[in-house]
């Protein structure tokens, strides 16, 4: 199984030469990349899941209930927020989609997860720091999904074979054919393949001057929505099954 996640937050790098970007212009980014990224999922019928940053959650409305109406998933991603914050949130999007509020996703900073739990979350997906050197930083790593504190706890995947993880700077940089390589002989040892994607990735940087290391704004913006194509008509080529996060473990 294809787990397709994506997380969706406002890019937060400074801008070149004492340019100013505000807070409305980069929430109006963040959206219209989900809106490229909901538009290629459309065309080859795949289900996803959306981890929005809570921060911003309660500024994105009507995206959330746009991805949600097209059959994706609705979760969250918690950047530094705290649990009062976290459950308001959470009760608010429950409230106005009419849906539960499944899964949470953290990296740097992450709440206790007795304390996700009594927030009524299913699972946690946490990542890692996706950098240059990550892959070079640990190699190996738990790939199957264990219950702790009443939570399911979802684990990144990485290859068995290349031993890369299937974070947001792979998918970014290695070329199609080395990937697709990746996460076919990952799903004859595993049993299912994470991928994530950041919505930030999809930006235009020609167009919108932030100051990003260099290597990773190679192959973004449109670049990053021609590879998400060209993976998803892979896989549908080859009768690969997708899944949403609560699908898949629910």
């Amino acid at each position: 199984m294809i787990l397709f996640t994506f997380n969706i937050m406002n890019i937060e790098a400074g801008v070149k030469n004492d340019l100013q970007i505000t807070d409305e212009e980069r929430l109006k980014i963040t959206e219209d990349n989900t809106k490229a990224i909901l538009r290629i999922l459309d065309i080859h019928d795949v289900k996803a899941s959306f981890f929005v940053e809570i921060s911003i959650a309660e500024k994105l409305k009507n995206l959330i209930k746009a991805i949600s109406s097209q059959g994706h998933e609705i979760a969250f991603y918690n950047k530094n927020s705290g649990l009062q914050e976290i459950e308001n949130v959470k009760k608010n999007t429950q409230d106005f989609l009419e849906k539960q509020i499944r899964g949470i996703r953290q990296k740097d900073f992450k709440q206790p997860q007795e304390s996700l739990k009594l927030l009524e979350f299913n699972y946690v997906s946490n990542i890692d720091n996706a950098n240059i050197l990550f892959p070079f930083k640990r190699l190996k790593r738990n790939t199957e999904i264990t219950e702790e504190d009443g939570l399911s706890i979802i684990p990144e995947s990485i290859s068995p074979y290349f031993q890369l993880p299937y974070n947001d700077f792979m998918f970014q940089i290695l070329p199609m054919k080395y990937y697709r390589n990746m996460v076919f002989e990952t799903l004859k040892n595993d049993d299912f393949v994470l991928i994530y994607l950041n919505s930030w990735q999809f930006t235009d940087f020609k167009k919108y001057q932030f100051d990003i290391p260099y290597y990773r704004s190679l192959f973004s913006g449109r670049k990053m929505e021609d590879k998400l194509d060209a993976l998803l008509t892979w896989i549908n080529e080859n009768d690969m099954a997708t899944s949403r996060m609560k699908d898949y473990i629910f």
